[in-house]
């Protein structure tokens, strides 16, 4: 590419690495020590110090160069170095004894001790404190912030000497303007000048937040290399904490254009940020010594911490208003709900604290407006926009056609918008629109030109001109300021509370239904999980290669019943205060089928509270599966629990096995027996003790009284639960208990296809199989039936139409639910048999013989 076609910007200057430029300013020399202060690197003018060539000093101590007490003084101030950033200073200590006097700087980088000296002034400087507090004194005295500005150009103008002082303050996008000036007379002003942030890289804005203060002493001088240049790495020294820092072609070239000899910077920091600086020029050049540069960076940190309290009291004061209106609007809306949708009141109120032209209100897809705004078939478009963004912030821009080029059309009502949202879904928003602000900006310099390739090698070369250049901006608003986006943030948490306290109250119970429903879902399928998985573990434990295979399908089948007569248990007391016996005869009677009498409980009736009887239940089902495994249970041994209060209301239960096999602890730890160590102690806050004796195991486990509702043994007679009958499949030779022809409705094919092998062995001659109301009305249309089964839940549909269609031809029926006693059949229905699912022969047969007895 040839020059002539070479095009860049200035955003080029970015990527240059002016702290690692490898040489300084020739005003003073640079020397790199390392931790035991040898001589590392040099700059090639220190034999114009110290008398030595920079490649003969290099290796040695630096003890052999200075005196004595002065390097004694310069090590004591590196002890003094805090945080990476740290640059100490000491003035006025002599090279040699009887020599010049030196101002000395030191710090760290990395591993290296980094030490720089300049002459002392020939004159002392006055009392630093005194001179501090004289500007600072000077600095109350103002009272509009713009005289506050005026007044610090003024003192850093009388501490320094340039010829121009300018503060400098940056904008959101990164441009600045010269918001006060003091300059000698006859060299014209800079004041109310904006510059393009192009001017100022961003690796020099970073260099002006850790070193705050920056010298350049002489455009014209030339650089004094470092030696050697890299390290045995190849790495260059980093200057960045360098008072003598050498400066970057592009930015001296950038100086010459302005016609500037010397320039001093000092950063002004508020909360953090660069807020800006003082900018110094001088048109000859020009080197205040060291000591007076350091007050000058001391009355710019002073400065900082004045200008940082102003606007915080001033922010103070427009939040303490913007409280005000917030409270005022809440207080309103409390008694008058309609208020939220009326924008002309909230204009009236939020116009107050955050001025506007017009506002515009969203909420559930409504639109209101007010004022100078876009127009209302505008406001979908831009709140689906603003809902495209981060949610749950406010927004503010005063170019909403940089935002959405279809707001152009709009820009004289709306240039600049300031968008609250007030909800999260649907996402609700507040509008305060702003007009088009025609207005004339005044740049130093046309900062849209484009830069061509110049004479720095493949460097960048900085605009030459720097004559007033004016813009005429359109299409934008007024910004919307810091201090009225914090507002604004307010504002938004009160609205979002002002809208909860509103919510519409059907709207709340939807939420709170479809939350229930969650959490019900989520604990089905919990449930639905376990259930199959115990399932799973019932067939492949009660599976025996000895056993033939109608007895394990006849135990297998007594075993499921008695789980399901167990998670009956849990909710057919409503979740009101349950008897523990009844739980562990349950659980006995599941895991023993008939041999449920080995299991004794004694002590009286405890009644437990539905969350200590669910963790009850884990605890016990662990007990009794690891004793039916491995225990009394397995073998012909015998458990005895006993139960027992003490006079704090605490329930005592002792497990004891016997006449089991051996017993030996278990060899690792895994699930169930944690659950029956701590499940007791952990969500009920009782105590649990487990033993291996080998007679059998033993348990003792403690209930809190909070846990216990009452002792029942005087009113309440104890529960026992129906031993497991025993459970016969027909068998050939059989009485049936069935006939004819039976419809079974069931959504589930392969529940149908087992409770259709029942029916069957129990007698029916024939089984038609329906899995919904449609289908099941054509079959009672087009056969005769002896009678039914039906399904309540049949997916989206309930089975009773089938039964008022069989109601009608007084063909008997029952219902089957997994409900449990939940189920409650409709008056009509009300004398129908419920059987209670899983289907087996034992309780299908059971309740179908009572059916076909009383028909």
């Amino acid at each position: 590419m040839s020059q002539a076609d070479f095009q860049v910007d200035l955003t080029n200057c970015d990527r240059e690495p002016i702290h690692q430029l490898g040489a300084i300013q020739p005003f003073g020399f640079l020397v790199a020590l390392s931790s035991d202060w040898l001589v590392q690197r040099a700059s090639a003018n220190v034999s114009r110090f110290l008398g030595v060539e920079a490649g003969d000093i290099l290796g040695t101590p630096l003890s052999d160069h200075i005196d004595g007490e002065t390097l004694h003084a310069i090590r004591n101030r590196l002890t003094l170095l805090r945080g990476p950033d740290a640059v100490e200073r000491v003035f006025g200590l002599k090279l040699r004894t009887g020599g010049q006097k030196f101002d000395f700087a030191v710090h760290m980088t990395d591993d290296t001790i980094v030490l720089e000296a300049e002459p002392s002034a020939d004159t002392p400087n006055a009392d630093a404190a005194s001179t501090i507090r004289a500007m600072m004194t000077r600095l109350d005295a103002t009272e509009e912030v713009t005289g506050f500005l005026r007044e610090g150009a003024r003192q850093i103008r009388a501490l320094t000497g340039f010829d121009r002082v300018m503060v400098y303050q940056f904008d959101r996008d990164g441009s600045g303007t010269v918001m006060a000036e003091a300059a000698r007379s006859g060299i014209g002003s800079f004041h109310g000048l904006r510059y393009p942030a192009s001017d100022i890289p961003q690796q020099a804005r970073r260099l002006y937040i850790r070193t705050p203060f920056r010298i350049i002493a002489d455009v014209d001088a030339e650089p004094v290399e470092i030696v050697p240049q890299r390290d045995e790495q190849g790495q260059p020294l980093d200057l960045s904490l360098s008072v003598l820092r050498s400066v970057s072609p592009i930015h001296i070239e950038y100086l010459k254009n302005m016609g500037v000899a010397a320039s001093l910077s000092i950063s002004i920091i508020v909360e953090g940020k660069l807020w800006g600086l003082f900018a110094c020029h001088h048109y000859e050049p020009r080197c205040p010594d060291f000591e007076r540069r350091s007050i000058a960076e001391l009355f710019g940190q002073m400065f900082a911490l004045k200008l940082e309290s102003r606007e915080r009291k001033a922010l103070a004061r427009y939040e303490i208003d913007a409280r005000t209106t917030s409270d005022r609007i809440l207080a309103s809306v409390a008694g008058d709900a309609t208020l939220l949708d009326n924008p002309d009141w909230l204009a009236s109120m939020l116009g107050k604290t955050v001025p506007c032209d017009g506002i515009g209100i969203s909420i559930d897809g409504k639109i209101a407006t007010s004022g100078i705004t876009p127009p209302a078939s505008f406001i979908p478009a831009l709140t689906r926009r603003l809902n495209a963004m981060a949610a749950g912030r406010i927004y503010a821009t005063d170019y909403l056609s940089g935002l959405m080029p279809q707001a152009e059309e709009y820009a004289d009502v709306g240039a600049g918008v300031l968008a609250i949202p007030i909800s999260r879904r649907p996402r609700d928003y507040v509008l305060l629109f702003r007009q088009e602000k025609v207005r004339t900006v005044t740049w130093g310099g046309n900062p849209h030109k484009i830069e061509s390739y110049g004479p720095n090698g493949s460097r960048l070369s900085p605009r030459k001109s720097f004559e007033l250049w004016a813009e005429e901006v359109r299409g934008r608003s007024e910004p919307f300021s810091e201090p009225e986006l914090r507002v604004a943030e307010m504002l938004r948490a009160s609205l979002i509370e002002v809208v909860l306290r509103l919510s519409d109250d059907a709207q709340a119970e939807r939420q709170r239904a479809s939350e229930r429903q969650e959490l019900l879902i989520a604990e089905l399928n919990h449930r639905v999980r376990n259930i199959l998985s115990l399932i799973r573990g019932l067939v492949r434990q009660s599976h025996d290669t000895g056993t033939d295979l109608s007895s394990y399908i006849k135990l297998l089948e007594g075993r499921i019943e008695s789980l399901a007569r167990a998670h009956d248990q849990i909710t057919q007391d409503n979740w009101s205060p349950a008897p523990l016996r009844r739980l562990i005869e349950t659980e006995a009677a599941a895991y023993l089928a008939g041999k449920a009498n080995r299991v004794k409980v004694e002590g009286p009736t405890v009644l437990l509270h539905p969350h200590a009887f669910s963790t009850l239940a884990l605890v016990l089902h662990e007990l009794m599966t690891n004793s039916a495994k491995y225990g009394a249970l397995s073998d012909n041994g015998s458990l005895t629990i006993t139960l027992r209060l003490d006079e704090d209301g605490d329930c005592f239960i002792q497990w004891r096995e016997r006449g089991g096999p051996a017993v030996q602890p278990p060899r690792r730890k895994g699930f169930g027996t944690t659950i029956i160590e701590r499940s007791i102690p952990y969500d009920l806050g009782g105590s649990a003790d487990i033993r291996f004796p080998l007679t059998g195991m033993e348990a003792d486990f403690c209930i809190p009284a909070r846990y216990v509702a009452a002792e029942a043994s005087g009113g309440v007679e104890d529960y026992a639960a129906p031993a497991a009958p025993p459970v016969q499949r027909p068998q050939p030779g059989d009485p049936a208990i069935l006939s004819g022809h039976i419809l079974l409705v069931e959504d589930s094919l392969i529940i149908a296809m087992d409770a259709e092998d029942i029916l069957l062995q129990l007698g029916a001659e024939r089984v038609s199989i329906a899995a919904g109301v449609a289908p099941a009305l054509r079959e009672i249309d087009n056969a005769e039936f002896r009678l039914a089964v039906l399904d309540v839940n049949l997916g989206s549909e309930t089975s009773l139409p089938i039964a008022d269609a069989l109601r009608k031809k007084d063909v008997p029926y029952i219902f089957a639910t997994g409900y449990g006693e939940q189920f409650v059949a409709p008056d009509e229905h009300r004398s129908a048999p419920i059987l209670q699912k899983p289907y087996t022969a034992a309780n299908m047969g059971r309740l179908l013989a009572d059916v076909i007895d009383r028909d």
